[in-house]
């Protein structure tokens, strides 16, 4: 049986909006845009099919990342395959929010159980560098600042911050990004697993003081 009809781009836009400070994808730069249509267009093909559980697409991307590292490590050609589990990933993880939205299932609890989902994959990626032969304290040290850029992010908005403050460049986008890269670089030169999480720090602690400036503009 068919599901209802979703919503369009139009509709899911506005209310894409307000969940993230008013922020308007038909606005963003158009590799954002054309990620987020695309997906749009995903998600409304499920609904179309019936299917209405943005927890169940979640967890489709969350069993995507665990198996990041395993894939990594033990399979031909393993970082290649660990970089289609992590697009796979990111694909649910955008998805999952447009069905919530299509589908009009968005609840609080899935906004946290997609927040811990995202942070558990990310740490699921650490991990795979680190068996590819990068120092566990440069993961350590990633996943420290990319954690505590959403934590100041989620206090921040506690405390009486309007939307989301400012887009960094080191965004949930960014980082997967590097680590599909780093992952297809890794398959040429063990090396790059080295590299990949030196960036991706970098990256975070430039994000995290963008996003601080921000905070700290915002609740003088």
């Amino acid at each position: 049986m068919r599901g209802p009809e979703p919503i369009g781009w139009d509709g899911y836009c506005e209310r894409w909006s307000e969940t993230h400070g008013g922020y308007d994808p038909r606005e963003a730069a158009a590799p954002v845009r054309c990620w987020l249509r695309l997906c749009h267009r995903l998600g409304a093909g499920l609904v179309r099919l019936g299917v209405r559980s943005p927890d169940a697409i979640t967890s489709i991307g969350l069993l995507s990342s665990a198996a990041v590292p395993l894939a990594a490590v033990t399979v031909p050609a393993g970082p290649l395959v660990a970089a289609m589990l992590v697009l796979l990933s990111a694909f649910a993880d955008t998805v999952d929010g447009v069905l919530a939205v299509v589908a009009a299932r968005a609840t609080r609890l899935g906004q946290v159980y997609d927040a811990v989902a995202d942070r558990l994959a990310e740490a699921a990626w650490l991990i795979a560098f680190t068996l590819l032969g990068a120092p566990a304290w440069l993961a350590v040290a990633s996943g420290a600042v990319m954690w505590l850029h959403e934590y100041v992010r989620a206090r921040a908005a506690v405390a009486g911050m309007s939307g989301i403050g400012t887009v960094t460049i080191a965004e949930r986008p960014t980082r997967i990004l590097i680590t599909i890269l780093g992952l297809l670089a890794a398959l040429l030169d063990p090396r790059a697993a080295t590299v990949t999480l030196a960036i991706a720090l970098a990256v975070s602690v430039v994000g995290f003081a963008q996003l601080w400036m921000a905070v700290r503009k915002s609740l003088r």
